[in-house]
């Protein structure tokens, strides 16, 4: 009995040390899904994550050329036609993996952001060799290419699953599916797994692809959302209202129309892990509209117009307390982080922070707090902000415009720019109050730096209307 039990301990032993040494472990450090077979698949880049062929995906872009990126906003029949291509991939991985990089031409130069993630690459002709350490999301840019640059999505390794045969799930497994508009109610689960495409389609009269009202929602998984079928202005892709409610971890490509709008007093909203990119006109990434203790984190986004930007509506109550960090952002057009236009009700306690601009290519501002109502705006804090391409830096700005609708205007108040450094071509600040009783007061700037210089007052555009503006090394704290 005892040799018998030699034995077979003897031969477990044995048959692990092959399965190890066959170049096959039990449990990997990292995931990869394949594509979809109807996918069509980019073929300016190969990407191998420890020697193992990753599926690199095409995604249009905002063109290269600023005169048809503009028109591609404003020329709102031939919207859709104006585009560039960039790729992106993704994979799921929990320790350092090497990432080898493939193109067609010799690579002369190779830049990889955010830079704040300090990754070394190593050119070998037409490769490019990098490790990543932990869960991230990076942009690779080869000889100066820098529109139609690949992006990768490197996620946690998944946990906790869904059962796809639970009841209060709804399960898209790999390969294609078609959702016109789903509602989602109380206690639901969605789940979109590594190597799914969910299509959206307008065949019925709907705001959303997906629209998610109620409580204790999840919304999970690894796949691809793509509008590419949506005529543009008919789809949002995700539309959120409840309470309790988290969107993890997809991808969501080419928006016809805003692509996450947080809407109607959600409170309790946590945004993790997203990656958007959208090309056409009003393809906002994350819209918050008068709601409230949401937290925004990890995300990527790239699009035409507003990539996180606060909004308050008549008669929905504030938007408060919000948080959005860790970040990294590519604004082609519009704002980057705001808060505005539209402001009818208050907003109070938000904080941007910890975040990575990698390319501002807009017309509008990469900060901003734009009020044109009869809402106040008060304790706002952009702190720890990188922001390697600027046109337009810094404004807080009360006015009339386009978009206004109330008759009375509203008042900034209490707001710190703390850390932020920004490269750029030309330094521009501007803080401009409307009248005396519709101020931009008490904002306070500390080691804000352009170009490596730090401003001073000097730097500052200002109009009557703004009183007590502060440059100093304390600032009190102005959250609540």
């Amino acid at each position: 009995m005892k040799t018998k039990t030699i034995f077979s301990i003897l031969v477990l032993t044995i048959n692990v040390f092959f399965l190890s040494a066959s170049g096959q472990p039990i449990k990997k450090h990292f995931t990869i899904y394949p594509a979809p077979s109807e996918e069509s698949l980019s073929k300016d880049y190969k990407v191998f994550v420890e020697g193992e062929n990753l599926p690199v995906y095409s995604v249009k872009v905002a063109p290269e050329d600023q005169e048809l990126r503009w028109k591609a906003m404003d020329d709102k029949e031939n919207l859709g036609k104006y585009y560039d291509e960039a790729a992106f991939a993704y994979f799921d991985m929990n320790d350092e993996v090497d990432i080898k990089v493939t193109t067609d031409e010799e690579i002369r130069s190779v830049k990889i952001l955010p830079s704040s993630a300090g990754i070394v690459a190593n050119i070998k002709g037409k490769s490019v060799l990098f490790k990543i350490n932990s869960p991230m999301n990076v942009t690779v840019e080869i000889n100066g290419n820098w529109v139609s640059a690949l992006h990768l999505f490197a996620n946690p390794i998944e946990e906790n699953v869904p059962d796809k045969n639970d009841p209060d799930v709804i399960y898209f497994g790999p390969g294609i599916h078609y959702v016109s508009n789903l509602m989602v109610g109380d206690n639901k689960t969605v789940y979109i797994a590594g190597g799914a495409i969910v299509r959206g389609i307008a065949q019925e009269k709907a705001e959303a692809v997906f629209d998610l009202r109620g409580k204790n929602i999840s919304f999970r998984g690894r796949g691809i959302i793509d509008g590419s079928l949506c005529p543009s202005y008919s789809r949002m892709m995700i539309a959120v209202a409840g309470s309790d409610i988290e969107l993890e971890g997809v991808i969501i490509r080419d928006s016809s129309h805003w692509t996450i709008p947080v809407r109607w007093s959600s409170d309790r909203v946590h945004i993790d892990n997203l990656k958007i990119m959208g090309y056409r006109a009003n393809s906002d990434g994350i819209d918050i509209l008068n709601s409230r203790n949401l937290l925004i984190e990890n995300c990527f986004i790239r699009t035409l117009d507003d990539l996180v930007v606060i909004k308050t509506l008549k008669n929905e109550g504030k938007a408060e307390n919000i948080i959005v960090k860790k970040c990294v952002l590519w604004n082609e057009v519009a704002h980057a982080l705001s808060i505005g236009a539209e402001i009818r009700e208050d907003v109070d306690n938000v904080i941007f922070e910890d975040c990575d601009i990698i390319h501002d290519k807009g017309r509008e501002w990469t900060l901003r707090v734009f009020l044109t109502d009869a809402g106040r705006v008060s304790n706002v804090i952009f702190k720890d902000i990188r922001i390697k391409e600027s046109q337009r830096f810094i404004s807080l700005f009360i006015n009339k415009s386009i978009w206004s609708q109330d008759e009375e205007r509203g008042h900034i108040k209490g707001v710190e720019f703390n850390n932020i450094s920004a490269i750029g071509n030309k330094l521009n600040i501007e803080l401009q109050g409307f009248d005396q009783e519709h101020l931009v007061e008490d904002v306070f700037f500390r080691d804000v730096n352009f170009n490596n210089q730090k401003i001073t007052t000097t730097n500052v555009v200002t109009n009557d209307y703004v009183r007590n503006i502060n440059f100093e090394d304390t600032l009190r704290n102005l959250t609540k």
